[in-house]
């Protein structure tokens, strides 16, 4: 069994994997942190790769030849990736929903925790909320342009949930709850 969980920027990717991981066991994969590395191996940040790739498809096809690759070799796994429900179609597809403002609102309290260390170029709210939805347009038009696929049609998924006004908790619960429906214990 494979979950793909998908989402906006700021919207608890994060926190519901980690849930799910403890639930249920599953090997944990994040193509943010696929993506991550390869800003660190290049010395530059997420924007500046976000930029780069706009111009330069093979990055975004490496990332994408990963989770593929994930999708074929393993099992009983959970990734967390913008576009996994095309990647691995027979996986469990999860979207979860956030405005733009509660998104950069969570993201700028992160960085201001030292919990979000490859996003410190921001310095105020306004700045997260900026790139945010700068790096969604970028996004959505790449996949576009490379796959034909709009990661903003909900009908992709399995499982969608507008997070905007719940507590990690209460997120938490309802992927859980979703996936116990799905999953044969």
């Amino acid at each position: 069994m494979i979950v793909t969980i998908s989402g906006d920027l700021g919207s608890g990717k994060s926190s519901v994997c980690k849930a799910i991981n403890k639930e249920f066991g599953m090997k944990h994969f994040s193509v943010g942190d696929f993506v991550r590395e390869m800003a660190a191996k290049r010395g530059i940040s997420l924007m500046e790769l976000s930029k780069q790739a706009e111009k330069d498809p093979t990055i975004d096809k490496e990332i994408d030849r990963m989770t593929e690759e994930l999708g074929k070799k393993e099992d009983n796994i959970l990734i967390d990736t913008r576009i996994g429900f095309h990647f691995i179609p027979h996986s469990i597809k999860v979207y979860l929903k956030t405005t733009p403002e509660k998104a950069a609102e969570r993201i700028w309290r992160d960085i201001k925790e030292g919990k979000r260390n490859s996003e410190k170029e921001h310095q105020s709210y306004q700045d997260v909320l900026n790139a945010i939805k700068r790096r969604k347009k970028s996004e959505q038009e790449r996949y576009l342009k490379y796959y034909q696929v709009d990661n903003q049609n909900m009908k992709n998924y399995d499982f969608v949930l507008d997070a905007t006004n719940m507590t990690v908790d209460e997120e938490v619960n309802a992927v859980l709850d979703f996936l116990k429906t799905k999953i044969k214990l």
